[in-house]
């Protein structure tokens, strides 16, 4: 047979010897090849308008015919976490979870051969502060110094035989495995890195003025009610000069240096007013109830979403993101790799499915710093 026979395909097998060596079709009688390419063009598109016809039916029928997956195997589920047991087992004796007044609050991370841990400050409430270990025993913990910019406290655990963390030596890489472990044998969850070491700039804060866009410089034009401004005394027509001795010189950079701070802090303001020059603090707070329930509290909209978020959620200097679904609760321990070293602080629940981590080196430089500061205890009404 001849190459060219072998290279259509699509004539009818029937005329194959039939076909006039060198010609090509159109050369051929109509009577002889154009009814049977008709015809079968035409089974063709009855066989294809029968397959579309019959699609949505043999979906169907698929869905209802196959098993769905076991809930025991979703992400969160008991045969998935228990396939990460043995991470558990190698980190169980480096983690703690605190109660205060018998209520548990926070996992803590074993930073100490002597007790120490860290955890998450801000959910160490007033209160008798203890703490859980993997042995099953509840013992008396005291917090001992507090890095309020990243919210994690230095606590003293008054307990033998706590094997400190070990860190990753590496970097954390997008995709990698990111579990939760517990002090119990199975993890509390398991996800994915999500995003790489990053600032977490601070939930939305406002001092209360609306700038003059008609002046190049930040003038304030008017005061919101009841906000730091006004109760620091300023008055329209005041020129901000600098913040925390930073010099502004226009509106978009007064802007972006009030973005650093969260509600409640305190910045100090440089103001000229007419030939006057002054210094005045003035507290940041946070927007009224119907900003709140618009935008800027995330609480109260994942709430609606069957979940919570951390109290303090934002404002961290480097953080890993990871879509690990964690309770508030379950912050302040490690979040660790398969190999069962920490490559970071459970720091927040920040959304749905986003949670942050502080980075292995932002929490090492923490403890360092907390270690050496001067002073042993700190007033935040935890006892032993």
């Amino acid at each position: 047979m001849r190459r060219e026979h072998l290279t259509m395909p699509w004539f009818p097998p029937q005329f194959i010897h039939a076909r006039p060596l060198g010609a090509t079709p159109p050369t051929w009688p109509r009577a002889v090849w154009r009814p049977q390419f008709r015809f079968s063009v035409q089974l063709v598109l009855a066989l294809a308008l029968a397959l579309v016809l019959l699609a949505p039916v043999a979906v169907a029928q698929d869905w209802y015919d196959s098993p769905m997956l076991p809930r025991g195997r979703f992400r969160s589920g008991d045969e998935t976490l228990r396939a990460f047991a043995p991470v558990s087992v190698a980190t169980r004796r480096s983690i703690v979870k605190f109660n205060v007044d018998g209520a548990t609050v926070a996992l803590g991370a074993v930073v100490g051969t002597n007790g120490l841990v860290l955890t998450k400050a801000s959910e160490l409430k007033k209160g008798k502060l203890t703490c859980w270990l993997a042995t099953e025993r509840e013992v008396d913990a005291e917090v001992l110094r507090v890095d309020d910019e990243e919210d994690v406290a230095l606590v003293q655990v008054h307990a033998e035989g706590l094997i400190p963390l070990r860190w990753a030596p590496g970097e954390v890489s997008l995709g990698q495995w990111a579990i939760t472990p517990g002090i119990g044998p199975t993890p509390h969850a398991v996800g994915i890195v999500s995003a790489l070491p990053h600032k977490i700039r601070p939930q939305r804060a406002f001092i209360g003025v609306q700038l003059d866009f008609s002046s190049s410089v930040p003038r304030i034009g008017e005061l919101t009610p009841g906000l730091g401004a006004e109760r620091a005394g300023l008055k329209p027509g005041d020129f901000v000069l600098a913040v925390n001795s930073l010099a502004v010189t226009n509106r978009e950079e007064f802007v972006e240096t009030l973005r650093d701070f969260r509600a409640g802090q305190t910045v100090k303001l440089r103001v000229r007013r007419a030939d006057q020059e002054f210094d005045t603090e003035v507290e940041l707070m946070p927007p009224n109830s119907d900003l709140v329930a618009q935008s800027y509290y995330p609480q109260q909209r994942l709430e609606r979403l069957g979940g919570q978020v951390s109290q303090r959620a934002e404002g961290f200097e480097q953080a890993v993101e990871h879509d690990t679904v964690l309770q508030p609760w379950l912050c302040g321990g490690p979040l660790v790799n398969l190999d069962g070293e920490a490559i970071g602080l459970n720091i927040a629940r920040a959304g749905r499915v986003t949670t942050y981590a502080l980075s292995a080196q932002l929490v090492k430089r923490i403890l360092k710093n907390l270690s050496s500061a001067p002073g042993s205890t700190s007033e935040r009404g935890n006892s032993r």
